[in-house]
């Protein structure tokens, strides 16, 4: 085979090879193109889906008993992780376990004295949350939630620096277990939440009813970002 002929094949196997790699460019294309398609026209309001969110809470006591007890609200982390159970599109169920730090600052009168006084707890809270879907970026959430007292932190000023009134609030009986309820909504955007939530206790955080500290149920606001995963 001369040179020309020789340059004649290699041209036509070159063109082939080109025409194959367009032809299955072309396929992967379509097929790609295809798919997100498919996905694009899929309501995410039928999947079951796990995620996690961390944010704040802003927290203060609401329903508070005491002798002149004032309080004033304070900020803490909120994170964890959460399930969406669908039961049909428009509806579902959410439950959640979550690292949650709640808390108050104020003042009042305690056994004749002034004082002043700043709590931080540390719960572990479990809403389990009903869903309703009414779009797909939209998830409106409420239910009831059990929350667990992890740890508690004091810092109390008095006016007389009296022992007799710390050993007061160190020795009070404070509920572990407290039963609450919150309410809110989710806006999704594609695998990503905003989630907002109003709480409030149930039950006050005395336990036997014999405290002479200040006796309230906890209320906060959360904002939390999310990742659907």
């Amino acid at each position: 085979m001369n040179f020309k002929n020789k340059l004649n094949s290699l041209s036509k196997t070159t063109d082939l090879n080109h025409k194959s790699l367009f032809a299955i460019g072309t396929l992967v294309l379509a097929i790609v193109t295809s798919g997100i398609a498919q996905n694009s026209s899929l309501d995410l309001r039928d999947n079951l889906s796990i995620g996690i969110k961390a944010g704040m809470n802003y927290s203060n006591v609401w329903d508070e008993q005491g002798q002149d007890f004032r309080a004033d609200p304070r900020l803490g982390f909120a994170g964890g992780a959460f399930l969406s159970i669908p039961i049909g599109t428009y509806i579902g169920i959410q439950p959640e376990v979550l690292f949650s730090q709640k808390g108050f600052q104020g003042e009042g009168v305690l056994l004749g004295q002034n004082y002043s006084f700043s709590r931080t707890t540390t719960h572990i809270d479990i809403p389990l949350q009903f869903q309703l879907k009414p779009i797909e970026y939209l998830t409106i959430v409420l239910g009831p939630q059990y929350s667990y007292i992890l740890n508690e932190k004091n810092v109390y000023t008095f006016g007389s620096n009296s022992t007799e009134q710390e050993e007061q609030f160190e020795n009070d009986n404070i509920r572990k277990n407290i039963l609450g309820f919150v309410a809110g909504a989710d806006i999704n955007i594609k695998n990503f939440v905003i989630a907002g939530r109003f709480g409030w206790d149930l039950q006050t955080n005395n336990g036997d009813g014999t405290s002479d500290t200040p006796r309230y149920k906890n209320q906060w606001l959360q904002l939390c970002l999310g990742l659907r995963i």
